[in-house]
Order: structure tokens, then sequence, then C-alpha cells
């Protein structure tokens, strides 16, 4: 604790030294120190007995030679401080945003915020017997300034967005939609400072032209304010979320939401592809999101067995009883079902003689029940979810017997192990009920 109290307490230290030297480049200090250099460098040049006509000159380019390498050197000496500190500081815990300020470049940026006042300051000296350059220089340096404060700002945007997708709250939400509407307003600004600059108006004149171009604008920024909503709309929503599993035929997307984005929502499909679908798509156009059956704990299978109708028969022989008594999983209900039929014929005195007189067990039946015991006994299928066994309506391809369960588990590889050890198991049971399983032999 006492550790990091030190390179807490270390780092401050460094910061307020930092901040004392960004303090002392007032720009009236500024260009004194520039004549100062200038007045030296040209008795400088006079000395060594160089010529009138070209003193100027060679000044220029001599002090031009100086301002950039002390920006360099103090750009450099900088950046290696301010890193430093963030690497001191990335050791507590709580200053884990340090890292991802190291990453988006931030040390770069600030560090060349100091040598660009000093060249702002430095330009009317430098290029005095060059009155009409001043003009030209002056500009170009206040638009590097701007744009160098936009990326300054955008780095930290970009490290706190890293920042928010590490902690549990927000690494499912769109993070990088919200920070990239931010981002679209200080390029507006940037481009507004820009117009200031060149034109030397106020930047209420340029936010009043944006205004009359309005209809324009929102032409050209369709998608990004659809995206804007749908962004907002999906969040409050809670419609999707980074991780979930959604599929969306019409964007041939089936697979795992990687980002979510201003303008697009990016699916990492199961066979590796990536889909990218328009974020106002999830408003506009159905899809299916497969975060319920995760958060379920169980997956369905839904698939029949079709057999051929003419194997279906009556099972009142007494053998054929014996043999299915010895299935232990039916045992009991053959038992029971055998005894109720029984009574119902006796009640209503049928002539079992012949068999369609009264009530009798079928082989099919007695497989379907056969198919439901199994189902619940067996140790992949979810326990306390539907389980059924039943007939479907029948076709041209015999009677499909639909199997309906759920799987204990929602990873795809078991998932395909459960429902194929038991349709191996049902299909190759058949043969013990007589049954026969339909197989179109048309295309032979």
């Amino acid at each position: 604790m006492k550790e990091q109290t030190g390179i807490v307490q270390q780092a401050t230290d460094s910061i307020s030294l930092s901040t004392n030297t960004l303090q002392q480049l007032h720009p009236e200090k500024i260009q004194e120190s520039a004549y100062k250099i200038s007045i030296w460098s040209k008795q400088l040049l006079e000395n060594w007995g160089i010529p009138e006509g070209s003193v100027n000159l060679i000044n220029l380019l001599l002090q031009l030679s100086i301002v950039i390498l002390f920006v360099w050197v103090f750009q450099w000496v900088t950046q290696k401080l301010i890193t430093l500190i963030l690497k001191q500081t990335n050791k507590v815990e709580k200053f884990k945003l340090s890292s991802f300020l190291i990453e988006t470049k931030f040390p770069r940026y600030l560090a060349l915020t100091a040598p660009l006042s000093w060249i702002r300051g430095s330009i009317p000296v430098v290029f005095e017997y060059y009155p009409n350059v001043i003009t030209f220089i002056s500009k170009a340096t206040d638009l590097f300034i701007v744009w160098m404060l936009y990326w300054l700002i955008n780095s930290i945007l970009k490290a706190l967005a890293k920042q928010l997708k590490t902690s549990s709250q927000y690494k499912d939400k769109p993070i990088d939609s919200y920070f990239q509407v931010i981002r679209i307003l200080l390029i507006i600004l940037a481009i507004g400072a820009t117009f200031t600059v060149l034109s030397g108006k106020e930047l209420s004149t340029f936010f009043a032209a944006m205004g009359a171009a309005s209809a324009v604008m929102m032409l050209i920024f369709k998608d990004t304010i659809l995206g804007f909503v749908a962004s907002i709309q999906v969040t409050t929503n809670d419609m999707v979320r980074i991780g979930d599993r959604v599929t969306m035929p019409k964007h041939n997307a089936d697979g795992n939401v990687m980002q979510i984005s201003l303008n697009t929502v990016k699916v990492m499909n199961h066979d590796k592809t990536i889909s990218t679908i328009p974020t106002y798509a999830l408003i506009s156009d159905s899809f299916q999101n497969w975060r319920g059956m995760m958060e379920a704990g169980g997956r369905r299978i839904k698939r029949p067995i079709s057999f051929k109708q003419s194997s279906f028969k009556f099972v009142n022989q007494e053998e054929d009883l014996k043999f299915y008594r010895r299935i232990h999983s039916i045992s009991q209900y053959v038992d029971e079902k055998q005894a109720v039929i029984d009574k119902q014929n006796q009640k209503t005195g049928a002539d079992t003689s012949i068999v369609i007189n009264g009530q009798s067990l079928t082989n099919i039946g007695l497989f379907r029940k056969y198919a439901e015991v199994y189902l619940k006994n067996h140790p992949g299928v979810h326990k306390k979810m539907s389980i059924m066994v039943r007939h479907l309506e029948p076709t041209e391809k015999g009677l499909p017997l639909e199997i309906y369960c759920f799987t204990n588990t929602t990873v795809w590889a078991e998932y395909e192990n459960i429902m194929a050890d038991i349709f191996d198991h049902l299909i190759s049971a058949a043969k013990y009920f007589d049954l026969e399983i339909f197989e179109d032999l048309t295309n032979e």
C-alpha cells in the first residue's frame, strides 16, 4: 500500500513539474526569448563576416534549425516523461486507464502542445524580414494546433472506451456508438475552428451557415443519424448485446455479435466469416436473438422420424406382449395399459377374436411410449423443460413421429452429440417394434 502511495505521489510531482513548465511558456515570454535568440544569432553572423545581404536569410535558416531542434528535443523528452508517469500510475489498480492512454498515443499528442505554442509565438520573430509569409505560416500553425487538440481529445476518448469495455457493467453495451457520436461533435467543432482560422470570422458564423445547409447535412449524415437512434433503441430495449448470438438471414448473418458501432453491427458467423449489418436494420428488420436460449440453459431438439404406415400393426398376441414386457422401460406401462384395455373390452362385450372390435395396443404406440421414457431417462435431456413425442400430419413420405425436448447444455458441439445419440438409439430401436423407417428410393 505504501509502495502504491509512493508511486502516485511521484506521478503527481512529475505532473506538477510539467504543468509549471507549460505555464512558463507565455506568448510574451516566448517572443522575448525568440527575439534574444534572433539578435544573438544575427550578431554572431555579422561577427563572422557574413555579407549584410545574406545575413537575414542565413539568420532565418539558423533560427528555423534552432526551432526544429528545440521542438524535437522538447517533444521527445516530454513524451518519454509522460509515458514514464503513465507506466508508473498503471501499477496502481485504480489507474488502469494509463495503459490505454499509452496505446492511443496520448503522450505523443500531449507532448506536442507546448512546442506548438512556442512555434506560434516565434513565427513573427523568425520571419521578421518576410512579413508576407508570417500570415500563411501562422494560419498553418493554428490549423495544426486545432487538429492536434482534436487528436489529443480523441486519444482520451478511445482510452476511455477501451477502459469501459473491460468493465463487466459495460462490456456488452454499444460503447463504440456513443463515443462515435462524441467524435462526430468534436469533428464538427474542429471544422468550425478551421473555418474561423481561415476566414477570420467568428464560430457562430460557421454554425449559422450549417443551419442554413441543415437539409444537405441531414442527407449526408442520414445513416449516422439513423444508426445513432437505432443504437439508443437497441440499448434501451436491451435487444442486442455484444456476445449475443443472432440470426438474420436477410444479411447472411448467423453468429455472435462482435461490435456495435454507430453505423454497423459486426457478427462473427459460425464459419468464421464476418457479416456487417447496418445498425438501423436491427430496428427496421426482424432478427432472431438466441440469448434467451443461452440464459435458460437448454437448447431445443425438434426433429421427426418418418415411419412407413404399412408397418403399423396391433399387438394382441400373448407372445408379442410377453416380448414387450421384457423391455424394462415400458414393461410396467404394458401391464397397466393392457389391464385397462381388457377391462374396457369386457365392459363393452367386444368380440376380441377380431382385433378391431375392441381396443388393442399398437407397435407405433408402444414405440412412442418407449421413446418418451427414453428421453426422460437420458442424461443429456433437460428434465425441467418440455419432453414430448408426438405424431405429425401423415404425408406421402410416411407418418412423422416428432421428438421434442431440450438438451441440458447450450454448447453447440455437445448439443449435436446429444441429439445424434438420441436418434441413433431410437432409429436402431425401431426394428424391435417391427417398425420400418421411411426411405425415399425414387431417385435410385
